[in-house]
């Protein structure tokens, strides 16, 4: 398997089962998590996006840029921009509803409250199908080398581990609303869907123009911190104790960082 679209695809698609697992949640438990618990995983997850952020999606733009003979920064800041306008214009425009919030976001629709609630979760997970495909592609553009497809599975394992309370954390909630067990599973599962698509999807971009691995890599990454900012940390810190969300996101990044670092 060296075709950089089925590496690609085989690492999005343990990402994505790792959602579909945590929304199985569903079967086991009928309530939603302990806000504490909810904190901690909101905060690990934080942590882990932050972590690859910069080490399994900046520094490969840097160095890859200045293998190519360009200036590492250029496509690191610009790429990282753009993942941040692409995100706020994805989080204006698309109507979506966070699970503590009363009121939706977005351009107004008529969706139903359980649709926003998928919709919010789907929006993020879309920068983390990116990070992973991009990783695999670049492993697999450089003739599988070793310590880079190292760094690609380190990513899919840390983005598959904070991908299983998430998707609990979506059918849960679907459940507790009065909804049969097994939509709730299909909607918790379907929001993980978006990981194998859009990483496939930049893989081919990729694949096609050369020169915009970097800039797809800092893509990713400013997406993801976009996410980090707005949304995880602050709903990692609602409440009381909030130490305990903090300690997550310190958790998560110091688990990403050395899967990194020891893999790769």
């Amino acid at each position: 398997m060296d075709s950089p679209v089925l590496w690609a695809a085989g690492g999005t698609g343990f990402t994505f089962l790792m959602t579909t697992l945590g929304a199985a949640m569903v079967f086991l438990f009928r309530k939603r998590a302990n806000p504490l618990i909810q904190r901690i995983f909101l905060g690990f997850a934080a942590g882990v996006m932050i972590a690859a952020s910069v080490w399994s999606l900046l520094i490969p733009a840097i160095e890859e840029a200045e293998q190519n003979g360009g200036i590492g920064w250029i496509p690191a800041a610009g790429g990282f921009v753009l993942g941040i306008v692409f995100l706020m214009l994805m989080d204006s425009l698309l109507p979506h509803l966070h699970p503590d919030a009363k009121e939706p976001e977005g351009i107004s629709s008529g969706w139903k409250r359980t649709t926003l609630l998928v919709s919010a979760v789907t929006l993020h997970n879309i920068p983390e199908g990116m990070a992973v495909g991009l990783s695999f592609a670049l492993a697999a553009q450089h003739g599988a080398d070793p310590g880079a497809m190292a760094a690609a599975i380190a990513l899919a394992v840390g983005m598959g581990i904070q991908n299983f309370p998430e998707g609990a954390a979506i059918s849960l909630p679907l459940r507790q609303e009065g909804m049969k067990a097994s939509k709730a599973f299909l909607l918790g599962s379907l929001s993980g869907f978006v990981e194998p698509v859009f990483g496939i999807l930049v893989v081919l971009i990729a694949g096609t123009i050369q020169p915009l691995m970097p800039w797809l890599l800092s893509f990713a990454a400013g997406a993801m911190m976009y996410v980090v900012v707005e949304e995880l940390i602050p709903e990692a810190h609602l409440g009381e104790h909030s130490n305990t969300g903090t300690l997550g996101v310190m958790g998560g990044f110091l688990i990403m960082m050395v899967l990194d670092v020891a893999l790769g």
